[in-house]
């Protein structure tokens, strides 16, 4: 599992471009899937936050917090752009923070407020994916236009993703360590059925 930092160093206009469209209105917005108790999923709007230490989100207590203390499987999707259809998606798992220095920091810089019951997390990449989808947006057949596809952009953790994993985008392959660091990155366009 590749910290966000250790994904950024290794695809820095990947890990910037999802930054931008994580924080295209501000601070962070994104919806967090997480796995219930029954296996089935869930999903709610958090605002994550990217530093250059890591991807993080505070949770207060909630069924999404539980979820992630039993299970730290996640999924994070960028809200959409009010112009485009462009997408954002980060997968792995999500831990704790016990560093108490760290999570003061954190806190005090974004201003999490002491009195509620939050707990912040820490989300590690085992899949990032950017789609760039164009004048047509995302439906390009209800359009009948075919010729403009989506440009994906995929990363896998190849010490944490395989192929048809779970959460694994269709088409998606993992690559080589380059020079010891996690690497497999994938350009081209989506096809449609």
């Amino acid at each position: 599992m590749a910290s966000w930092s250790e994904f950024a160093s290794d695809e820095p206009r990947l890990a910037d471009a999802i930054r931008v469209l994580i924080q295209q209105y501000g601070p962070g917005l994104g919806y967090l899937a997480t796995v219930r108790a029954d296996g089935g999923p869930r999903v709610h709007p958090v605002s994550p936050v990217i530093t250059d230490e890591g991807l993080f989100c505070f949770v207060v207590d909630s069924p999404k917090r539980r979820d992630l203390e039993r299970d730290g499987r996640y999924a994070l999707h960028s809200f959409p752009p009010e112009d485009s259809d462009d997408e954002a998606y980060v997968a792995g798992r999500a831990r704790p923070v016990t560093d108490q220095a760290r999570v003061d920091q954190l806190a005090g810089n974004l201003r999490a407020a002491p009195q509620v019951d939050w707990r912040l997390f820490e989300f590690t990449v085992d899949v990032a994916m950017v789609a760039r989808h164009g004048s047509n947006g995302a439906t390009p057949l209800a359009a009948g236009d075919r010729s403009e596809r989506p440009a994906v952009q995929v990363w896998l953790d190849p010490a944490g993703a395989a192929p048809g994993a779970p959460g694994t985008p269709v088409g998606a392959t993992t690559g080589s360590r380059r020079r010891g660091r996690r690497r497999a990155v994938e350009e081209e366009p989506v096809p449609t059925p």
